[in-house]
């Protein structure tokens, strides 16, 4: 069933297209990777999806029982986000606040919930302590911890692990997988990697000079009938 659909979309700025006449849909189950040069206008496809910016052409919806608040979003973090003064506990806490609406407390199954998502990413132990005072890495499973409260049903990550070691990367790629191979999340993924998006993908999507989407497998029959290795470059 599909969760997502962009039909003849077209994006731009002041009346200037960036993209024009896309069309792809995300299944429940699936993990996209929307890959894609700098400038090629990954950005703006996210701010539409995420109903922040109106297409010029074209649908953008959502199915499968999906509400607009039912989308978890983790991103990169600018560093007044990263020196935010709350506990782990709140931050974590604030995810179900799209949900809320004027009540001004979280129910005892919304505590429970998120008492879950922090052991099952491991962040269980910080909860009390301040957010600024984690590493990168940690503050980054904490956000994944907030998104997952927002929902459980599609996460969108966009360069999810930009400025962490490759160490800690990895293990948020993990998480990424296992939360989409074992719990059924839905995953949209940006990123500049195209080696790691092939690695965990289900589907690509890329975008620039000329779009393409497919399954994982289908993208990388093209790389080798255009001579072309997962990096970019030819062989």
């Amino acid at each position: 069933m599909a969760q997502l659909i962009c039909k003849n979309v077209t994006l731009g700025y002041d009346g200037v297209a960036v993209l024009e006449d896309l069309n792809f849909q995300v299944n429940q189950g699936d993990y996209l990777c929307i890959i894609g040069e700098n400038g090629t206008g990954k950005t703006t496809l996210m701010k539409a999806i995420l109903g922040l910016r109106k297409q010029m052409l074209g649908e953008i919806s959502w199915s499968d029982g999906v509400a607009t608040n039912e989308i978890g979003y983790l991103t990169q973090q600018s560093e007044i986000q990263r020196e935010f003064p709350a506990s782990v506990k709140e931050v974590v806490f604030s995810g179900f606040q799209s949900k809320c609406g004027l009540r001004p407390f979280y129910k005892k199954e919304e505590k429970q919930l998120a008492t879950q998502i922090m052991e099952k990413l491991g962040v269980d132990v910080f909860a009390g302590k301040c957010y600024r005072e984690l590493s990168g890495g940690q503050q980054q499973r904490v956000l994944l911890a907030r998104a997952l409260c927002a929902t459980q049903k599609i996460l969108f990550l966009d360069e999810p692990v930009t400025g962490l070691d490759p160490k800690v990367s990895v293990e948020m790629y993990d998480v990424f997988q296992r939360l989409n191979q074992e719990d059924g999340v839905t995953i949209i993924m940006i990123s500049h990697d195209v080696q790691t998006s092939l690695e965990y993908a289900t589907h690509i999507l890329q975008i620039g000079e000329t779009i393409f989407f497919g399954t994982k497998e289908e993208y990388v029959a093209k790389l080798n009938a255009e001579g072309m290795c997962a990096c970019g470059c030819s062989h």
